[in-house]
């Protein structure tokens, strides 16, 4: 039985600190209103040097670019199209990186889900799920890994995975798989970066709301998520975007092959 909790209201927003400081930073699916565009923010407000921003949706991308230009300086903000489906946009990716001095660190945030039950799923929805969100975020990581290797000043890199990793969600079986998979990945790709002094670490949020999952999730579901949460309210994006910057942060110094739950989930 799931106890209903009064919705606890957000907190405020929490001011820059400086954590990024003078660091490229790159975000993949980043541009709309999600957690990867909270996370390019908050990178900014941290005094990051540069962003290099990447989305699919070419409308969003330009919009993204034109509003964080405006607010944070046209230098300090790059955007391009990118699929991580194709190794060679992750590599113009990166190459923009390099035109700004190199990744310093490299968040992982693409990803797709959706909602079938294990008998109906067709083969091309769960090879689609996991090329994106798995096989999409390995690619990131072994580029990223490579031009940091390479540069020898070592680096950080932060994966998004979901608390679907670890918990079982009718209709998930594609994502809660891709994303333990993301979990798997992060732990030993720690392992294989650290002689360089390149960290690896994920954040695992349970849920964070923003217009895109509203649209694509129905309210009845949201609405038993909501319930399932200590708070009983949804994450702000900004929330998780705080986490994963802790995690590219010199204040998370000795962590790496982490999974961070950002979740009020009940224990």
């Amino acid at each position: 039985m799931t106890t209903t909790r009064p919705a606890q209201p957000p907190p405020a927003y929490v001011p820059g600190h400086g954590l990024l400081a003078d660091r490229v930073v790159v975000v993949t699916a980043a541009a709309g209103a999600g957690i990867g565009a909270a996370v390019v923010r908050r990178a900014l407000e941290e005094g990051a040097r540069a962003v290099v921003l990447s989305d699919t949706h070419e409308r969003r991308v330009g919009e993204a670019q034109e509003a964080l230009s405006a607010e944070f300086g046209a230098d300090r903000v790059r955007s391009l199209l990118c699929d991580v489906t194709d190794e060679a946009a992750v590599g113009r990716l990166l190459d923009a990186a390099d035109e700004l001095g190199g990744v310093d660190v490299m968040v992982n945030n693409a990803g797709l889900g959706g909602t079938a039950s294990i008998t109906e799923m067709t083969d091309e929805e769960w090879s689609r799920v996991l090329d994106i969100t798995l096989t999409g975020t390995f690619r990131c990581v072994r580029a990223a890994g490579r031009r940091m290797v390479a540069a020898g000043s070592g680096g950080t890199i932060v994966n998004n995975a979901s608390v679907i990793g670890w918990r079982a969600q009718e209709g998930q079986a594609h994502y809660a798989a891709a994303k333990a998979g993301v979990m798997a990945l992060t732990r030993c790709a720690a392992l294989d970066l650290a002689p360089h002094g390149i960290r690896v670490n994920a954040v695992a949020p349970s849920l964070a709301m923003h217009p895109f999952l509203a649209k694509v999730t129905s309210a009845d579901l949201l609405a038993e998520l909501e319930r399932r949460e200590a708070f009983g309210r949804a994450a702000e994006p900004w929330e998780v975007a705080n986490v994963v910057v802790f995690l590219a942060s010199g204040y998370s110094s000795y962590l790496t092959g982490e999974v961070v739950s950002v979740s009020s989930q009940h224990a």
